[in-house]
């Protein structure tokens, strides 16, 4: 039991890094290069920042779930 919590755990953290460099990696492709983008009623930086957040957690979480809750060891 303990050890699934901290799988799902572990799991969530992954997701949590990875959509954070996501979201560093989207502000300055953003920043320098998609100035006119627009998403969620903001442009630029800010909305390829929070795209590269959503993408970023959500192979966070399918990398962490591949690697941590596949293996029931």
């Amino acid at each position: 039991m303990l050890k699934t919590v901290l799988r799902v755990f572990l799991t969530l953290i992954i997701a949590l890094v990875l959509g954070v460099i996501g979201l560093l990696i989207a502000m300055y492709i953003g920043g320098n290069y998609a100035e006119d983008f627009v998403f969620n009623g903001v442009r630029g930086y800010e909305a390829t920042g929070q795209i590269g957040f959503i993408i970023g957690g959500i192979i966070g979480l399918v990398t962490g779930w591949w690697f941590l809750l596949r293996r029931k060891k």
